[in-house]
């Protein structure tokens, strides 16, 4: 028996016991999110297959500071301090799958200029400067962070590069591909454009994660409602790799409002002032 047929039947096997019983909560996120399984990436590329694509794209990241300037965590403590504990408290809610799996480290890229964050295959977060000091308070960031750990949580860059390479050829290069290979693969996960739905479900799972944390639920919401208000050209660059903001903010609602509502209120502007005065 070949590899593929081996992992076919495994597929199989997980997919007849993966009827286990639900909690009422899981149940009810199940329904609010149309959600009826992990998905073909979960099945088929192993959690530390996403964590080698992770780094391949990271190699890319880090091999090229004049377009990705990291800001040096060791000189930047305080800033990097800041955005551990937000991304923290969102790991820590309990609802992230590969909390414990995945590597989860951030790095913040010294870009006033652009108002974005990104998060790789693996867990490892970037979130640009532009963003951070373009919102307004923590529980909006912790919406876009949010986002982007669902991205690497929901495995939709292994689901993607699945579609863009086939699977056989993508387990070739992340078992034994050249450097180049992988160089071109890390490329490749930087290029991505998430669907439609993968976006609308990070956002969604955004609300979850947050649901269950010191901040307000809806905090994409509110990075949403921030960014529609933002200058022409900062707007047109936005929608130029994002769906529509007014849509997502009425998605985000729906889906808040189907989990029960809820939640906690904070947004730490005070907290958020002393993180943006710590950056250069």
């Amino acid at each position: 028996m070949n590899k593929y047929a081996f992992a076919l039947i495994f597929t199989i096997t997980i997919l007849i016991s993966g009827c286990e019983k639900k909690t009422e909560e899981e149940k009810k996120e199940d329904e609010c999110l149309g959600r009826k399984g992990t998905g073909v990436a979960s099945l088929l590329i192993s959690p530390q297959q996403d964590v080698e694509m992770g780094l391949a794209t990271v190699e890319q990241i880090e091999s090229n500071p004049t377009e990705f300037p990291i800001l040096d965590s060791a000189q930047y403590h305080v800033a990097y301090g800041h955005i551990y504990r937000i991304t923290n408290n969102i790991l820590n809610s309990g609802k992230v799958a590969y909390k414990d799996d995945f590597v989860w480290r951030v790095r913040i890229i010294r870009d006033d200029n652009t108002l974005n964050a990104f998060c790789t295959p693996g867990g490892y977060i970037y979130v640009y400067t532009g963003i951070i000091k373009f919102l307004d308070n923590e529980t909006q960031l912790a919406g876009v962070m949010g986002h982007e750990i669902a991205h690497a949580d929901r495995r939709h860059s292994a689901k993607q590069m699945i579609q863009v390479l086939g699977l056989q050829t993508l387990i070739e290069i992340l078992t034994s591909g050249t450097t180049q290979q992988l160089a071109t693969l890390g490329a490749n996960i930087l290029a991505l454009k998430f669907s439609r739905n993968d976006e609308t479900e990070a956002d969604n799972y955004s609300v979850i994660y947050l649901l269950n944390t010191e901040y307000n639920a809806q905090g994409a919401k509110y990075f949403f409602d921030k960014i529609k208000s933002a200058d022409e050209n900062a707007l047109t660059e936005f929608l130029s790799t994002h769906p529509n903001p007014t849509d997502r903010v009425t998605n985000i609602e729906k889906t808040h409002e189907c989990l029960g509502g809820g939640g906690n209120t904070g947004t730490f502007e005070q907290r958020y002032a002393q993180f943006k005065s710590s950056l250069p």
